[in-house]
């Protein structure tokens, strides 16, 4: 069976703050068509190896390939070309409050396509129907609970059919209800769409429902990558630590300000 082509390559990525290493050597590769879920404790560095996957972050060495695109040496038009290939699910759902559903869903078509109206109004009915909100249209996000926000979010995010949708603690905040809905889309939609699925979380519940693989972020280092069942089944005390949520093992808590700051992202 042939190998998978790899969408996302990063190599010995380091990035620093302050002088201090946040990423120290990350090795990752994410294949088409994967779900792949990166884990690590809050302020492990997370969103910041996110950002350097699509660019918003440039790294102080080491080199991200996005699509077959080295982008940690491309210009802000060249990046730009390739970030039409990608989505882009927001933590806080990012939705602005002044703009209807359809408005919001519909951004990235008015501001970088010739489509007609017509046409665009279709395809942000299509989308919100595929996270179940199709009739939302003329609603404001003042309207909508958290969990309907970050499938508005979602829909956004898949309106312009990426090959790569990135998602920012998509769970983060809901009921397990809402979070079990919000699991089930992201499932969903990778298999019917063919979408590429990178998500940044730390929930271990989610994780072991949508992934095809999960990588353990740790001290700026990918610890261990595998599907959930061989990571349930890590012989590391860190990854065991994490997934089960123990709070006595090498995973320290902040006991000083000048800790946490250390390691703040």
């Amino acid at each position: 069976m042939r190998e998978k082509e790899v969408v996302i390559r990063i190599e010995n990525l380091v990035k620093r703050f302050q002088g201090r290493p946040v990423l120290d050597g990350v090795n990752l590769e994410i294949h088409r068509g994967e779900t792949f879920v990166v884990i690590g404790s809050t302020g492990c560095g997370k969103s910041t190896l996110l950002r350097n996957m699509i660019g918003s972050l440039k790294p102080d060495s080491g080199k991200v390939f996005l699509l077959g695109n080295d982008i940690t040496d491309l210009h802000e038009d060249e990046l730009d070309d390739v970030r039409m290939k990608i989505g882009m699910s927001f933590q806080s759902s990012a939705l602005f409050d002044s703009m209807t559903v359809a408005e919001n869903v519909s951004l990235g078509l008015i501001e970088h396509t010739r489509l007609q109206k017509s046409v665009i109004d279709i395809i942000v009915k299509m989308k919100l129907e595929l996270v179940g909100l199709r009739g939302f249209e003329d609603l404001m996000p003042s309207e909508l609970s958290g969990g309907m926000r970050k499938r508005v979010g979602l829909a956004r995010a898949i309106a312009m059919d990426p090959e790569i949708v990135f998602y920012d603690e998509p769970t983060s905040g809901l009921d397990p209800i809402t979070q079990g809905v919000i699991d089930k889309l992201i499932i969903d939609l990778s298999k019917k769409l063919s979408i590429t699925s990178v998500v940044v979380t730390h929930d271990m519940k989610s994780a072991m429902a949508i992934a095809d693989k999960i990588a353990m972020l740790y001290d700026g280092k990918i610890l261990e990558v595998g599907t959930g069942c061989q990571i349930q089944k890590s012989k590391s005390e860190i990854v065991q630590q994490f997934i089960t949520g123990c709070h006595d093992g090498p995973i320290h808590f902040f006991k000083q300000k000048e800790d946490y700051l250390d390691h703040l992202v």
